[in-house]
């Protein structure tokens, strides 16, 4: 008499009262179906890497053999030119070389008494905002920011460009 294993004792105790009475044959199928899928995946793989290592190893076949098939150089025939343009280089002139020669004291200049002496007086000028800027501008104009502290004043016309002052 066979008695069955431990573990198919459980599984029946445990499918009894839940499952129909064919769900151990669908899971039965189902598990074989994903089995021959695995097999079928590792032997597709397989086959894909023989199939690239065969067209390695007939594309190294092929590059050596049309190394070896090449046509040999002729030794004593033509001359080629060579790859490189060959610079000769000579010293620069001793005339057009810029050298620095000393001050001599004699040929010091004196200021005269002639001279104006022409100071510069700190102020009397403020720093005006953009709503001012654009105030004074009086074509149509737009002020855009190109940066934190950067901006450009943009004439609708560029011929008003020209009137308006650079600085």
């Amino acid at each position: 008499m066979n008695h069955p294993p431990d573990n198919e004792r459980l599984l029946d105790d445990v499918l009894a009262g839940a499952a129909p009475g064919d769900f151990r044959g669908a899971v039965l199928v189902q598990t074989l179906k994903l089995a021959r899928r695995r097999r079928q995946f590792r032997h597709g793989g397989q086959a894909a890497l023989l199939l690239v290592a065969g067209v390695l190893l007939a594309g190294l076949v092929w590059q050596h053999s049309t190394k070896l098939s090449g046509p040999l150089p002729s030794v004593a025939g033509k001359t080629t030119p060579p790859s490189y343009k060959l610079v000769r280089t000579e010293p620069l002139p001793a005339s057009d070389i810029v050298t620095t020669r000393p001050f001599q004291a004699d040929a010091a200049l004196a200021s005269s008494a002639g001279a104006v002496e022409v100071t510069t007086v700190g102020g009397g000028y403020r720093q005006i905002d953009d709503a001012e800027l654009l105030q004074m501008v009086a074509k149509p104009a737009v002020l855009v920011r190109t940066g934190p502290h950067s901006e450009e004043l943009v004439f609708a016309d560029p011929a008003d460009r020209k009137q308006f002052p650079a600085n």
